[in-house]
């Protein structure tokens, strides 16, 4: 009994590692993940490639099983990048590590990836009194903007 939970957890881990080998990109995951990760995707597509090829003890058949949990496990892995860390499959965005905050640029889709550069206060200041000049702004409104503007800087 003992052997086959080492056994299955030793090819829960081999089967993740090779998972997180094949698919592009930073995944710092645990142990305890990379082991739940093969193991599920063991069951998910070795379950179905033993179904589809037959469950003999043939080379031909346990490298079936083998290629189909690790593919099981490399598709619960972009699903799990995809749903839970919010992230992308390609793009520079897919080589930023989960704990990264996205920059406001690849959030608002800037062209060719690149970050959306802040304006400064003084761009903004001239905006500002422009809207007010135009009666966009009321005087009340253009003071408490400009002291918020100048407040952030």
């Amino acid at each position: 009994m003992l052997g086959a939970i080492i056994q299955v957890l030793v090819s829960g881990f081999v089967i993740g590692a090779l998972a997180r080998w094949a698919v592009p990109g930073p995944d710092p995951m645990s142990v305890p993940m990379t082991i739940l990760l093969g193991v599920f995707g063991s069951f998910i597509g070795g379950g179905i490639a033993a179904a589809s090829f037959g469950a003999q003890q043939d080379s031909g058949s346990v490298f079936a099983i083998l290629i189909g949990s690790i593919v099981a496990s490399m598709v619960l892995l972009v699903g799990y990048r995809r749903f839970v860390q919010h992230r992308p499959l390609t793009g520079p965005a897919a080589q930023r590590p989960p704990g990264e905050r996205p920059q406001l640029g690849t959030l608002l889709g800037a062209p060719g990836g690149q970050v959306a550069q802040r304006p400064d206060v003084g761009d903004q200041l001239r905006k500002l009194s422009d809207l007010h000049r135009d009666g966009v702004l009321t005087d009340e409104e253009y003071e408490a903007k400009k002291a918020e503007l100048l407040a952030r800087s």
